[in-house]
């Protein structure tokens, strides 16, 4: 990924959306759907795994590694160990735009052909609240219990992580552009900073740049009122008339970032870590971070629910976990992966996948210490009837 200049997140607004205003009254078309809720319990199928040795999976392109001259990807030696042919088709674009793939089939319990997909938090909550996804059996997975990084725990929609495991995962923070400016350390100082006026860019994902709002009200995203909420998005909308912010953007602020067209921004730290500017420096914010992930999951009458559980629990594993770590440039879900790196690191030099086994091992934005994870947040899911209303506000600023 730092080769090509293609990132997980820059795919998902590039793809999509191109303009929050219009993701968000595209999307909120789709989410009335209270007639299409199903019971996973009734809408099934019969597992064939133990014959039928196939998976069939959807995922971001550009989000697992290849094979190459002397090194098996990770999930050839997926097919290798457990003897299933992996349909691999990397066809989510954008979560919107998945989720108007197969919304008439989830919702008319029909199968979408598919035994697995990955999606962001909100998107994953929001199909888990529908019913649309299959409950894991947690003995089949037991990686995920024991790797799974605390910050990826227990969150609200699936507490005791039942319906999903992570892929990856990665952080909303700050980033500035140290040729043009002093360190950002804040968000009030993005928004308030006479130096940066004008400068300033932010994201059009709405969890993203509110949450950190949320917490620069020192509120938390995962918990808080529309009292909270109304202060929050007042903040942005005084900043937007004072002309701080430049735009809302998808990830095409890490080329004005670069070229100096802006100076400090509301960033993804993989697009950061995978930039190759060694200008660009990406800040934990003193107030916090947000976290996200992409999650795995299995949808209603899938027919290789076994197989999607050996992939998942393969997944777990630290060694498979610091080979993808490698490629991805965004940060492992599962502990153990970074001193997994220093094991299998000189093969992957041997590749071509790192430069070298240190500046991965030390990376906090692929393997952040426990520290760096305790000022990590996620946003709280949202029913129907709140997504709308705040993500209508938001529009209105985004758009305005």
């Amino acid at each position: 990924m730092a080769g090509n200049g293609l990132t997980r997140r820059g795919l998902l607004q590039g793809a999509g959306a191109t303009a929050f205003g219009g993701l968000s009254l595209y999307a909120l078309q789709w989410f009335s759907t209270p007639n299409r809720q199903q019971d996973p319990t009734s809408c099934f199928a019969k597992d064939v795994s133990a014959t039928d040795k196939k998976l069939i999976v959807s995922n971001w392109p550009e989000y697992i590694d290849q094979d190459a001259d002397g090194y098996k990807s990770t999930m050839t030696v997926f097919s290798e160990r457990f003897g299933i042919d992996v349909s691999y088709t990397a066809d989510v674009n954008d979560n919107s735009e998945f989720f108007a793939k197969v919304v008439n089939q989830l919702g008319a319990c029909q199968p979408t052909k598919r035994d697995m997909f990955m999606l962001t938090d909100w998107m994953a909550a929001r199909m888990i609240q529908m019913g649309w996804i299959q409950k894991l059996d947690k003995s089949k997975i037991p990686n995920v219990d024991k790797n799974l990084i605390s910050s990826l725990q227990g969150v609200g929609w699936d507490p005791k992580r039942e319906y999903s495991a992570p892929w990856q995962s990665g952080f909303t923070g700050i980033a500035y552009n140290k040729k043009l400016v002093k360190e950002v350390r804040t968000m009030d100082e993005l928004l308030t900073r006479d130096d940066l006026r004008g400068k300033v860019t932010m994201l059009t994902e709405m969890r993203d740049t509110m949450g950190l709002m949320l917490l620069s009200e020192g509120k938390d995203p995962a918990k808080f009122t529309d009292a909270d909420w109304t202060a929050a998005i007042d903040k942005v909308k005084a900043a937007r008339r004072r002309g701080q912010i430049r735009a809302f953007t998808g990830n095409e602020y890490v080329n004005d970032l670069s070229a100096g067209n802006i100076a400090a921004c509301v960033a993804w730290s993989g697009d950061v870590a995978a930039s190759g500017d060694d200008n660009l420096v990406f800040v934990r914010p003193e107030e916090g971070l947000m976290i996200w992930a992409d999650n795995m999951l299995v949808p209603n009458l899938a027919t290789h629910q076994g197989n999607a559980e050996k992939w998942i629990d393969y997944y777990y594993e630290p060694e498979t976990a610091a080979k993808l770590a490698a490629y991805v440039w965004y940060v492992t879900p599962v502990k153990g992966a970074q001193q997994a790196m220093e094991k299998v690191g000189p093969d992957l030099v041997k590749a071509g996948l790192i430069d070298d086994v240190d500046s991965m091992v030390n990376n906090q934005l692929i393997f952040p210490t426990e520290e760096y994870l305790k000022s990590t947040h996620s946003f709280m899911a949202l029913d129907e009837v709140k997504m709308r209303q705040y993500e209508g506000d938001f529009a209105d600023v985004t758009g305005g």
